[in-house]
């Protein structure tokens, strides 16, 4: 008969069949685990004594991840958007529930996650949403750690595919005169939206959130304080940026300030024939009666634009990524273009769009060769 342990101790004996149990008790509950060898029941014993030494606690022994995920989608639902955790719940049910729900929270290994993500590139699912997915499971372990249901995060241990980068896409200086040269002949009514966008390397998100009381026409500024997000149930709701760099303000050129004045105008005469169907809410962009700017319009008349202008069939978002390139590849630093922007660091910046700053190693080379090489003095006879 096997002795008697305390809580946290474990004991091995020989079962009459030939195989070997294990045991531990934990919170006064008994954990058991039946081998073939005397090894198999050692290694699982010293496993086990390991992870409560880190903190497992009894309610994850018995907690299928199933449950785990469902309560902890509920758990953080307050803290994230709306989109984001719509995209959590996709990933979780569609991808993870299925293959691994009824696994035992505890037994999740690192090998049964990485068989997970191998199969899914098996099968053709693109790198990107691997990812999505590991980023996905790997925060909802981290929250299994915190709350002591898991010793150690199996996550940690796997090596999810990474998705090659794609190639950036965005307008060289003639092809962005050339756009906005195209929207003001056609009298394209998001003319305003698209030189801001360029100007400014807002997110698009940050422009339709935009309200006149945000511009300081005096110092020539504007501070992005919101963007303009769409709401659960459906419609459109204002709320913070994403980061707090995101919370910003960015100097404008004369000439942005002129054509946001003449956007204010176009505005105010648009207002009066619309009569008591507009509804002001102070927004700088726009529907054609006051209300927040429908993003699958915007994009509609923007693919029509490229498209008549002769021009490369880009994302809005690019424009973002056109405004990087105008201001590195002529020369404004780095930390400047971070901040406006909004990004949380400049190596941020320079990990997205780095590939961008010209070359300056002749510069460097000539300016070095220029520093070291000696005054040759003449020595009048």
């Amino acid at each position: 008969m096997a002795q008697k342990r305390g809580n946290n101790e474990g004991s091995i004996y020989k079962r009459s069949n030939g195989t070997w149990r294990a045991q531990v008790t934990l919170q006064g509950k008994r954990l058991t685990f039946t081998a073939k060898t005397k090894r198999d029941a050692q290694a699982w014993l010293r496993k086990t004594l390991d992870e409560i030494d880190n903190g497992l606690n009894f309610e994850s022994t018995k907690t299928l991840l199933t449950t785990f995920m469902e309560e902890w989608l509920i758990s953080i639902e307050p803290a994230l958007r709306y989109n984001t955790i719509k995209q959590y719940e996709q990933v979780t049910h569609q991808y993870i529930l299925p293959v691994l729900g009824n696994y035992r929270l505890r037994d999740i290994k690192p090998e049964h996650i990485q068989r997970l993500y191998n199969n899914m590139v098996k099968s053709g699912y693109g790198l990107r949403t691997v990812q999505i997915v590991h980023s996905v499971f790997h925060r909802a372990l981290v929250h299994a750690v915190k709350l002591g249901l898991l010793a150690r995060n199996p996550d940690d241990a796997t090596t999810p595919p990474k998705p090659k980068r794609k190639e950036m896409l965005f307008l060289d200086e003639n092809q962005a005169q050339q756009f906005l040269i195209a929207a003001k002949t056609q009298n394209d009514r998001f003319y305003t939206l698209y030189y801001l966008a360029i100007a400014t390397g807002m997110r698009q998100g940050e422009l339709l959130g935009l309200k006149w009381a945000d511009l300081d026409w005096e110092k020539g500024e504007l501070q992005v304080r919101r963007q303009l997000t769409k709401k659960k149930g459906g419609g459109f709701e204002l709320t913070a940026p994403k980061t707090r760099a995101g919370i910003r303000r960015i100097n404008l050129g004369k000439n942005t300030l002129e054509v946001l004045q003449e956007h204010r105008q176009e505005q105010f005469l648009e207002m009066q024939s619309t009569g008591a169907y507009w509804q002001d809410q102070d927004m700088v962009f726009t529907s054609k009666v006051g209300t927040p700017m429908d993003r699958s319009n915007l994009r509609w008349f923007f693919k029509k634009l490229l498209k008549d202008a002769g021009l490369p069939n880009i994302r809005f978002h690019d424009l973002r990524h056109t405004a990087a390139s105008l201001m590195l590849n002529n020369g404004i630093p780095l930390i400047v273009v971070s901040r406006r922007l909004g990004h949380a660091q400049p190596s941020i910046t320079l990990d997205v769009y780095g590939h961008l700053i010209p070359g300056k190693q002749q510069e460097a080379a000539s300016l070095m060769d220029e520093l070291l090489t000696p005054i040759q003095i003449q020595i009048e006879n």
